[in-house]
């Protein structure tokens, strides 16, 4: 259901998450280094289990989400194969539909990870040896699709085409934009600019920038570009590069993907 490289300080890992539970390969998929089953209840078929969002976190972590609302938190040793589950984060009741870590410098106080959930409810954590729950932000009957972590702002797109800005640290709302006619499926983010990338069903991806007001601190967003995919429904997004000059976008049943850059 979902594939991303891991980045740690000592090594590179390919997560891979599916119905059946969480695989982790060395970053050219030569060796898999760990495998782990997802337990599956006796529950009515109408339940699918599955794993999904992945995020490298606290230095030598990679959490993993899941149908059950729990999100693993696997312990990487530098190398080799001696992956151990440390901790299991029960903070959530719906399935987990992202994970995401803080991509730049958090402030003093703020989260360093926050987790979301089909019900649209964000969770808060502080990494480390134990995980801490900061805070949590209710869902308001959308589901939250896709999260980013920002300089302390929580950046979060949801079914109802939405996009809202949230201070890791206090959990306030900070900015809320109608980014899309339809349900948004990926938000990505540009560590070293602030820019974020948003992709949707309605055919669209959007180029935003984030940052805060010198004067007041207040968390702005500004958009900057915007792409039609025609007749095509934007299942996945991604910036190809730290500054997010270009990006990378697919949709449903289409077999390419298709890049874009400045001119």
């Amino acid at each position: 259901s979902q594939a991303a490289w891991c980045e740690l300080p000592s090594r590179v890992l390919l997560v891979l998450t599916s119905q059946r539970g969480v695989q982790m390969y060395e970053s050219d998929g030569s060796t898999m280094v760990f495998w782990h089953a997802l337990d599956v209840p006796e529950l009515p078929a109408a339940h699918s289990v599955f794993a999904r969002g992945i995020a490298a976190a606290g230095g030598h972590f990679i959490c993993v989400g899941t149908s059950f609302g729990a999100v693993l938190v696997f312990d990487i040793p530098p190398k080799g194969t001696n992956v151990t589950l440390s901790e299991v984060l029960e903070q959530h009741r719906d399935p987990i539909t992202d994970i995401a870590a803080e991509q730049g410098q958090a402030p003093e106080g703020a989260g360093d990870l926050v987790t979301a959930d089909d019900s649209g409810t964000l969770c808060l954590w502080s990494t480390g040896e134990e995980f801490t729950l900061l805070g949590k932000i209710p869902g308001s009957g959308s589901t939250c699709s896709s999260v980013a972590l920002w300089n302390g702002i929580v950046a979060a797109g949801y079914g109802n085409g939405q996009i809202r800005l949230w201070e890791a640290g206090s959990g306030r709302i900070r900015a809320q934009v109608s980014a899309h006619a339809r349900w948004i499926y990926a938000l990505d983010l540009a560590p070293l600019t602030g820019k974020l990338l948003s992709g949707a069903e309605d055919s669209f991806v959007h180029v935003w920038k984030l940052g805060r007001n010198p004067d007041t601190d207040d968390i702005e967003i500004q958009h900057c570009h915007a792409e039609c995919v025609t007749d095509t429904q934007v299942c996945g997004a991604r910036f190809c590069d730290p500054a997010g000059d270009t990006f990378a976008v697919t949709g449903y049943d289409l077999s390419e993907i298709l890049c874009y850059g400045a001119a």
